[in-house]
């Protein structure tokens, strides 16, 4: 159950637009909690970002209900744009949103320098609420070479909202719940996206931060059991493709409507998993593909997924409803049709279906076959017709029946 002691009935941010104060946290113009979608950053063919589809995404998304959004993340493949293409996919996002929803804009570097002039860059965008940053990759810091680092970045950008990113799957670096909870002192660290897929440091990390310190589930998986332990939502990969359910889930959640929430769960769990079924973001961008919402292309070293992989996706995605399933083609009317033979021996027919080899729709030469002592009858509409009118010739010793029938 939730611990009654956190993030109850009171909104996380006021609704009063005033600057940050030490220890006096979260006081921005719009509320941030609930599910925030990680959108992926559509290409063309050519590998040039796919402005229309963008913008689209962005659109839908907001209609959907989503409660806030976060561009060039992990999923919006941001290691292989450019800087000015980074700035592109953010500003198009603000463009596009309108005020109408937060933006969480993802600014990570695992150069200290750079990540710093990246958030100072991304803080002067008006319609940026808040920077998501993960810790630096590849030269695996120590505990407190992280915490001197996302300190910079905070310390840089003045008043602006900083949410730390915790992912060590991807990074190499794991924000220890100690580490967390000395970020948590600096006033405008605000919350952190806990992507480390260890449910018990999860819960230590929220045990370790204040109340009105943000925790977001980082994997779609767990939404459910990180908020039971006081988290606020979830930064989510598939709200890209289920943005309404998604955003309903977690408010049900949050609301403490765990019936309505589980059902949703439920449901929809097996697509969460097959998110991850190859690398992401390549099954949640084929996925988009097949509901016609961009087309499916990817920057090296991202490749399409796997022709198996990508059938047990399908399989998944048509289940949850998202596609059609195919339809299933009408089965072609029985015809039947009575061979005739007098060849040699006793006069006899053998009844068959039309699409058994031997008969072919009342062309087949079996075995043995002479035009002048053998003949074709029908075709007949039904198995019963053709064995009245079988049981009705004359002049026949034996009747039978092919394997087909």
């Amino acid at each position: 159950m939730p611990n009654p002691s956190r993030r109850t009935s009171t909104d996380l941010f006021s609704g009063v637009n005033v600057s940050l104060r030490p220890h006096s946290r979260y006081l921005i113009n719009m509320q941030l909690r609930g599910c925030g979608t990680a959108l992926v950053t559509p290409f063309h063919q050519d590998g040039s970002i796919d402005d229309a589809a963008l913008r689209n995404l962005v659109a839908w998304q907001v209609e959907s209900g989503i409660d806030f959004l976060v561009p060039c993340g992990t999923t919006g493949e941001t290691p292989t744009l450019t800087h000015d293409e980074w700035l592109h996919v953010i500003d198009t996002t603000i463009d596009v949103v309108a005020g109408r929803v937060p933006i969480m804009a993802g600014a990570t570097s695992n150069s200290t320098r750079d990540a710093v002039e990246k958030a100072k860059e991304v803080a002067t965008r008006p319609g940026v609420d808040v920077i998501l940053t993960a810790s630096p990759y590849y030269n695996k810091p120590t505990q407190e070479g992280q915490y001197r680092h996302f300190k910079a970045i905070a310390e840089a950008v003045g008043d602006k909202p900083i949410i730390l990113y915790n992912v060590p799957g991807r990074t190499g670096a794991n924000i220890e719940p100690a580490t967390l909870a000395r970020l948590a002192e600096v006033p405008n660290i605000v919350g952190v996206k806990e992507a480390s897929g260890n449910m018990a440091q999860i819960a230590e990390a929220i045990n370790a931060v204040p109340e009105t310190f943000l925790v977001f589930s980082g994997d779609d998986a767990v939404t459910l059991p990180v908020i039971s332990l006081g988290g606020v939502g979830i930064v989510s990969v598939a709200s890209n493709e289920i943005p309404h359910e998604m955003a309903n889930m977690t408010r049900a959640a949050l609301n403490n409507d765990w019936a309505a929430a589980r059902t949703i769960h439920r449901k929809y769990l097996p697509l969460m998993q097959a998110n991850f079924i190859e690398s992401n973001p390549l099954p949640v961008k084929a996925v988009l593909a097949m509901m016609a919402k961009i087309e499916e292309n990817y920057r090296l070293p991202l490749l399409p997924m796997r022709r198996d992989t990508r059938s047990k996706l399908q399989k998944i995605v048509m289940e949850a409803g998202l596609i059609a399933k195919p339809a299933v083609p009408a089965p072609e009317a029985a015809e039947f049709y009575i061979y005739e033979n007098w060849t040699a021996g006793p006069h006899k027919i053998v009844l068959h279906r039309g699409s058994c080899g031997q008969c072919n729709q009342g062309k087949g030469r079996p075995a043995g076959h002479d035009a002048n002592h053998a003949r074709w009858h029908g075709p007949y509409a039904t198995l019963a017709v053709g064995r009245e009118n079988a049981h009705g010739m004359t002049g026949v010793l034996i009747r039978s029946e092919c394997k087909c029938v």
